[in-house]
Formats: structure tokens, C-alpha cells, sequence
């Protein structure tokens, strides 16, 4: 076997082995998509139990959109990953007021 066909079988290897890698990442990245959705009945029932006398309060408004931030970023990637950097609005993480 000459060198240009080793090379050939190599190259074609290497991609197909990129390819199932970025399969596989989009498969875990959209497992991660629906373990924060599955997190909304969570901050809806925990948001029920909330006691709204309190001086200071969980926001949990400002979680449901950190959250929605994270998903939309996730989706935005299996959808065009791109080579440049994306600019997102910052996370809000305090959700104390």
C-alpha cells in the first residue's frame, strides 16, 4: 500500500472520528437542554412555597431567565456552531433581593 493511500485512510478516519465527536457532543448538549427544563416545575413548586413576608426574597424570576440565557446559548450551538465567539448578556447568579 503506497503512502498517498495510507493517507487517505487516515484522513477519512480522522474526519468520520470528528464527525461521532461532534455527534456526541450534540447528543450531551442536548441532554443538558432538557435537564433545565426539567428544572421548571422544580422553581414552580418551589416558588409556591415561597414566603413572600420575608425582607429579603428569592428571585425567582431572574433564575427562570438565567436559565432560559443558558438554554438558548446550548440551542443557539447545536443549531450554527461558529468559530467566533458569541456575545450573551451576563448571568445574573445573586437572586437575593
Amino acid at each position: 500500500m503506497g503512502f498517498k493511500a495510507i493517507t487517505s485512510i487516515v484522513l477519512i478516519s480522522l474526519s468520520t472520528f470528528v464527525q461521532a465527536d461532534a455527534d456526541g457532543e450534540r447528543a450531551a448538549l442536548a441532554k443538558i437542554i432538557h435537564e433545565l427544563e426539567a428544572l421548571t416545575p422544580l422553581i414552580i413548586e418551589a416558588k409556591a412555597q415561597a414566603d413572600f413576608d420575608r425582607r429579603i426574597q428569592f428571585q425567582y424570576d431572574w433564575l427562570e431567565l438565567d436559565i432560559h440565557r443558558i438554554k438558548s446559548g446550548i440551542e443557539e450551538h447545536i443549531v450554527a456552531p461558529r468559530t467566533q465567539p458569541r456575545s450573551f448578556p451576563p448571568l445574573k447568579g445573586d437572586y437575593r433581593h
